[in-house]
């Protein structure tokens, strides 16, 4: 008898983990993964190309830089992580990769002008992808609440 009583207490519980604890588990951990890929996508809405002149022993080149927006100042500075630069004519100076980074940080420093960065496009794509991610944090599901 105790058996028996043993083989159904097993099942019940199984099929409370199978149908109830686990799916919620991998919901959950699905749920966590589309949140970190939304915000790796919005990331790229705060990016753009700034130009400038860069003048040298009369020599001359343009100092192209990619940069990514972290603050706005009420001025309309913009505080910059520099991604990438290059100088269009290559043989004005010769560094490269992260000696070319801290070069452009010393020459144009942690702020830059917002109206002279042109930004990347952004399209209704980033409008719809905030809208699913807020509307991911607002849902009252029994089965996503944690415990």
């Amino acid at each position: 008898m105790a058996i028996f009583f043993a083989f159904i207490l097993a099942a019940i519980l199984g099929y409370i983990y199978g149908h109830r604890i686990r799916p919620n588990r991998r919901l959950q951990k699905i749920m966590r993964e589309l949140k970190e890929k939304c915000s790796a996508v919005l990331e790229d809405e705060k990016k753009g190309v700034y130009k400038t002149i860069v003048t040298e022993n009369q020599n001359s080149s343009e100092l192209v830089v990619e940069v990514k927006e972290l603050a706005v100042t009420e001025t309309g500075q913009v505080k910059v992580q520099y991604l990438n630069a290059f100088y269009k004519n290559p043989s004005f100076r010769t560094r490269k990769g992260t000696e070319l980074l801290q070069e452009v940080h010393g020459l144009l420093g942690e702020y830059l002008p917002k109206q002279e960065i042109e930004w990347y496009e952004v399209n209704g794509r980033h409008a719809a992808i905030k809208e699913f991610v807020n509307e991911l944090d607002t849902i009252q599901n029994p089965h996503t609440a944690r415990k």
